[in-house]
């Protein structure tokens, strides 16, 4: 008996990830970058994807704590998802748009409806 001939990888075909799966990666990994634990008033991070050629531009939206430094923080979440994108699916990512849906503050609980400064 001879043992299987080995296939050229032009002969196996491709796979692709759908969009969804890319989106799944990049909302995992943003959650990652932040590493703030859930609280009941944070919506976790979400993401949209379009995939084109074996790349990736994704968009994902973050709600974070206040004060921080709001764009360390997004250059941390875009950082980790791109490291994630081409780790698990081998997509290059040219485009990470973050968008801020919204500021926690610490003193955001507080009554009588004064501004936080």
């Amino acid at each position: 008996m001879r043992p299987p001939r080995a296939v050229e990888p032009a002969e196996r075909g491709a796979t692709r990830i759908a969009d969804r799966v890319v989106a799944k990666i990049a909302a995992q990994a943003a959650r990652e970058a932040l590493g703030e634990p859930s609280a009941t008033d944070h919506e976790p991070p979400h993401a949209s994807v379009t995939v084109h050629d074996g790349s990736a531009r994704i968009g994902v939206w973050v709600e974070l704590g206040y004060p921080t430094d709001i764009g360390a923080r997004c250059r941390a979440v875009r950082r980790r998802i791109t490291e994630r994108v081409k780790g698990l699916a081998g997509m290059d990512v040219p485009e990470v748009m973050i968008t801020v849906e919204r500021l926690h503050s610490a003193h955001g609980d507080r009554t009588g409806g004064e501004r936080v400064r």
